[in-house]
C-alpha cells in the first residue's frame, strides 16, 4: 500500500480541488498537479516529492510538441493523411486520439532532431516549471536522438527527454489559454495565495492556428480515443493526452494523462503521472484518475457559473434600515 500524500504541505492548497485529487489517486504511487491556466497558479500537487523530481520519459505525451512542431514548421496539414500501412492513414487529429507511434515517428523524421528539441525547449522541457518553488527540478532535453531508434523513437515515445509532472502542466496550460505559457507559482500559506500575481515567461512562436489544430485531436482521445475513461459529460468536454511506456533508467512503467477541461468558469489543468512495477500502469489508468476528479468536482458545482441571482427588494431592505 502506498501512501501518496506522505510528507506533503498542503497549507496553500485549495482544500477542495485536492480532496478530489487524493480520492482519485487513492494508493497509486503517482504524483498529481492541477493548475490555472489563465494564470499559472498552482492549486494542488499531490506526491510533491515525485512531483519535484529531475524528470521522468514522458511516453507519447511528447507527440503534443511534435506536434505543434510539425504544425508550425509546416511538415503536415491538420487534412494531411500519412498512410502507415497499406490498409491504415491517419490524419494528425486522429493520429493524436488514437496516439498512433508510426505517425509521430514519420513527423520526427521529417523534421528532424534539432527542430525537435528547439520546440521542446521553446515549450518548457529542460528548463524548471515554477517561480522559486523550494526543491522543484528540471527536466532534460536529449543531446542526440536515441541510439537505437533515432528522432522517430524521440518523437513518438519520448525517449532521451525527462520531464516532470510541472513542465507538462505548463506546457497544457499554455494550450489551454491560447499560447501564453505562464510561471507556475505554488503559493506556500493562505497569505501568498492572498498576494498571487500572475507572471508571464514567454508566448509560444508556434503558427498560429496550431494550437486550435492540436486540440481537435485530443478532444479526439478523450471522445473516441486512447483517453476515454476521463470522458463523463459533453456539456463539460475534457482535452488531452496520454502516454504509456517503460522508463528504463528508472525501471518503472510509466501511466501519464495530460490535461485540461473546456468550460467557461473555473478551467483546469490536470496533469496524472503514474509510476509503478506493473504493466497495469498506463495513460489510459491515469486519464481514469483524471476524469474521477473532474467529475467529483463537477458533482459539487465547482464549474458552474459563479453568478448568483440576487433578491431585488430594495424597498424592504431601504424601509428596514437602521431598525
Amino acid at each position: 500500500m502506498v501512501d501518496p500524500t506522505v510528507g506533503d504541505n498542503v497549507d496553500g492548497d485549495d482544500l477542495t480541488i485536492r480532496r478530489a485529487a487524493v480520492e482519485a489517486l487513492g494508493t497509486m504511487n503517482g504524483s498529481v498537479v492541477v493548475v490555472n491556466p489563465t494564470d499559472g497558479h498552482i492549486l494542488t500537487i499531490v506526491n510533491q516529492k515525485l512531483a519535484m523530481a529531475s524528470g521522468f520519459t514522458p511516453c507519447s505525451t511528447i507527440k503534443l510538441v511534435t506536434s505543434l512542431a510539425a504544425l508550425s514548421e509546416h511538415v503536415v496539414s491538420p487534412d494531411t493523411f500519412i498512410h502507415i500501412s497499406r490498409r491504415e492513414s491517419f490524419n494528425l487529429g486522429t493520429a493524436i486520439a488514437h496516439s498512433n507511434n508510426q505517425y509521430f515517428a514519420i513527423l520526427g523524421n521529417r523534421l528532424g532532431f534539432e527542430r525537435v528539441t528547439h520546440y521542446a525547449q521553446m515549450l518548457g522541457f529542460g528548463e524548471k516549471a515554477g517561480l522559486d518553488i523550494a526543491g522543484e527540478q528540471p527536466g532534460a532535453v536529449p543531446s542526440e536522438p536515441p541510439k537505437w531508434g533515432g528522432v522517430g523513437l524521440l518523437t513518438s515515445f519520448g525517449e532521451g527527454f525527462l520531464v516532470t509532472p510541472l513542465e507538462l502542466a505548463a506546457l497544457l496550460s499554455s494550450i489551454a489559454n491560447g499560447g501564453t505559457m505562464y510561471y507556475l507559482q505554488y503559493p506556500r500559506n493562505q497569505a501568498e495565495s492572498d498576494r498571487f500575481e500572475s507572471k508571464v515567461k514567454r508566448k509560444l512562436e508556434v503558427a498560429p492556428d496550431a494550437i486550435a489544430d492540436l486540440k481537435v485531436g485530443m478532444r479526439g482521445a478523450v471522445d473516441y480515443g486512447t483517453a476515454r475513461r476521463a470522458n463523463y459529460d459533453p456539456n463539460e468536454p475534457i482535452l488531452g493526452k496520454t502516454g504509456t511506456c517503460t522508463d528504463f533508467r528508472a525501471s518503472h512503467h510509466m501511466g501519464w494523462f495530460g490535461s485540461f477541461n473546456d468550460v467557461g468558469h473555473h478551467q483546469l489543468v490536470v496533469v496524472v503521472m503514474l509510476a509503478g512495477g506493473t504493466k497495469a500502469v498506463s495513460g489510459p489508468v491515469a486519464a481514469g484518475v483524471a476524469g474521477a476528479i473532474y467529475r467529483n468536482l463537477s458533482g459539487q458545482r465547482y464549474f458552474a457559473s459563479g453568478e448568483t441571482t440576487q433578491p431585488a427588494m430594495p424597498e424592504i431592505l431601504s424601509c428596514c434600515s437602521g431598525h
